[in-house]
């Protein structure tokens, strides 16, 4: 493999893995975004759809914007939803009975802060669950080597190829399975999607753009619907966190 592609699977592997692991919305965004446009330049360096544009000197697919664009999309409406239901309250709009509330919720989130405050000890779960999956990721193109019978003159592209939809995939699922809030929730399913993008982007014969274009317009779609349900969830039990609502 050229140092291009192990530039661009470290990128994969480090942005998916940051979802997995950090619970910080902003953290988690920004990685998901690199995450996109990690994908878009592995399709774009290997050309795995027939380039339409000429930029830079450079031959193009106009796919592989529409994977950035599709990223771009899904962190804004995730960004938004994120930012929406974690702004502070406007103390000036609250009367005297709801400032006595807010004071008292305030004194006990502080008592409560020493136990909510993350411990390493959290980390080692997420951590032992991204090492498990990259080794699974690298072992199953070699039991289940799918992109081998499209490249099989080029073994070692199409190991890369399966392990990036592998690795997108089963990172998603663990997302999803470890998802402590509505939004991580969204992204598992997102990265879920990606990897079966990534699939039939790759080892498909004859790649049908109308396909891919509907792909990313579900990916866009699924991301409206988990801030829709973000929306309601909040509008209703003031919380997106799974935890609590489960209490509740």
């Amino acid at each position: 493999m050229t140092v291009t592609i192990w530039i661009l699977l470290i990128l994969l592997v480090l942005t998916a893995s940051v979802v997995v692991v950090l619970r910080d919305w902003r953290w988690t965004l920004i990685a998901i975004f690199w995450n996109y446009v990690g994908q878009a330049l592995f399709v774009a360096q290997q050309q795995f759809v027939i380039p339409d544009l000429h930029i830079f000197g450079r031959d193009f697919s106009s796919l592989v914007f529409v994977k950035l664009i599709t990223g771009l999309g899904v962190t804004l409406i995730l960004a938004i939803t994120a930012l929406t239901f974690s702004r502070d309250y406007g103390l000036e709009d609250l009367d005297e009975f709801s400032l006595a509330e807010l004071r008292r919720a305030a004194r006990a989130a502080q008592r409560s802060h020493a136990t909510s405050v993350r411990k390493a000890s959290d980390y080692v779960v997420p951590v032992l669950s991204v090492v498990l999956i990259g080794l699974a990721s690298y072992f199953l193109p070699l039991v289940l080597p799918l992109a081998l019978q499209t490249y099989g003159d080029s073994p070692s592209l199409a190991q890369a190829i399966d392990f990036v939809w592998y690795w997108q995939a089963l990172i998603g699922l663990v997302t999803l399975v470890q998802a402590t809030d509505i939004l991580k929730v969204g992204l598992g399913l997102l990265l879920c999607m990606s990897g079966l993008d990534l699939l039939y982007t790759t080892v498909a014969n004859g790649v049908n753009v109308l396909a891919l274009g509907l792909l990313s317009l579900v990916t866009l779609l699924l991301a409206l619907a988990i801030a829709y349900l973000s929306g309601l969830l909040y509008g209703r039990f003031k919380t997106l966190d799974l935890v609590e609502l489960e209490r509740r």
